[in-house]
């Protein structure tokens, strides 16, 4: 009963996350300000790397987990360099 249990649960978080990638992707497209827009694509990120996690744990290949971390690291770098363009203009003092 928990395996079918988990199953479900599985794919309801997939819906969900799904779901949650359109919101996000509508207020990418039509944010009124550019900080609104960063904090989108930050929003995004995450998403997408819970979205990978959950296919990970539905297949059980650790692929799915190493990249969700690569793109956990990479958004977060992307993330700090344009709040600081938004800041100061520029990326590199």
């Amino acid at each position: 009963m928990s395996a079918v249990l988990l199953g479900w649960a599985v794919l309801m978080a997939q819906f969900l996350l799904a779901a949650a990638t359109g919101c996000v992707a509508v207020r990418l497209l039509r944010g009124p300000r550019a900080q609104d827009r960063v904090l989108a694509l930050d929003t995004l990120y995450l998403i997408a790397a819970m979205l990978l996690l959950v296919f990970g744990i539905r297949t059980g290949s650790p692929h799915y987990f190493e990249a969700a971390l690569l793109i956990a690291l990479l958004g977060f770098v992307s993330t700090a360099a344009l709040a600081k363009f938004l800041m100061r203009g520029e990326v590199i003092e």
